[in-house]
């Protein structure tokens, strides 16, 4: 696939799905910077992705629930790259409690991060892009957003919204060619998931027809796609990366 664009941000890019989505964006020849609330290991990450891809990589610590620090460290990658066309809001945590036992500081930190962290990148980089056109949005949501996951009502809450964001973003960016949609992973191998039990990831596995957990570079590559030329008319869809456990 070909990529016009050429510059992409990725926030929470220090590890997991955001790493893999970092030195993908790298490998097909964009510059690339990662945003990390873990400014160590977003640099240590960026530096071996340069290893491998040999590609242009910045990194920077960013808490995408500060919007006055996520318009200065974008304002600042702009400059850095000479420019920026691509963004992919993958930053994320999760705080899980049955609802009659979570708590407001539970619910507000889930919903801080994922949907005004991700509304305050598409905000940032609103006027570049508006300005630039033909850019690209990709924002992660997660199957928990379209089945509901007990425990996780504050997740599954902000997961669903980031779906309605892309949604009406799409719409307001339509004008300017640039493309904003959605990526819906299911069960993914990660540091995350490889802290559940083992008999509890048993089950989840087993619930999943094709058998098997998904990679970070399942999704990586279903970003590239919308990144990628090919999907220059394709715009304010989700496309689940789940191996058939919803459809």
């Amino acid at each position: 696939m070909s990529h016009s664009v050429r510059r992409a941000v990725v926030t929470g890019a220090a590890r997991g799905i955001g790493a893999a989505i970092a030195e993908r964006l790298s490998g097909d020849g964009l510059d690339v910077a990662i945003l990390d609330l873990d400014e160590p290991r977003a640099q240590q990450t960026a530096d071996r992705i340069a290893g491998t891809t040999g590609g242009k990589l910045v990194a920077h610590g960013c808490d995408v629930a500060d919007r006055q620090q996520v318009e200065a460290v974008i304002g600042r990658v702009a400059e850095e790259l000479g420019g920026l066309d691509t963004l992919i809001c993958n930053a994320g945590v999760t705080r899980d409690a049955f609802l009659h036992k979570m708590t407001d500081e539970q619910w507000d930190q889930v919903l801080s991060v994922h949907l005004t962290g991700t509304f305050a990148c598409i905000r940032a980089v609103a006027p570049i892009f508006r300005e630039l056109g033909s850019c690209r949005i990709v924002c992660i949501s997660s199957v928990a957003g379209a089945t509901g996951n007990a425990g996780q009502l504050n997740y599954s809450a902000a997961k669903a919204g980031i779906v309605g964001m892309v949604k009406t973003a799409a719409r307001e960016f339509a004008r300017s060619r640039t493309t904003v949609n959605a990526v819906r992973p299911g069960f993914i191998d990660t540091d995350m998931t490889r802290a559940i039990p083992d008999n509890i990831r048993e089950q989840m596995i087993q619930a999943i027809p094709l058998a098997r957990p998904g990679q970070p570079d399942d999704v990586a590559g279903v970003v590239s796609f919308y990144c990628s030329d090919d999907a220059a008319y394709v715009t304010g869809t989700v496309l689940d990366v789940n191996g058939g456990f919803y459809m």
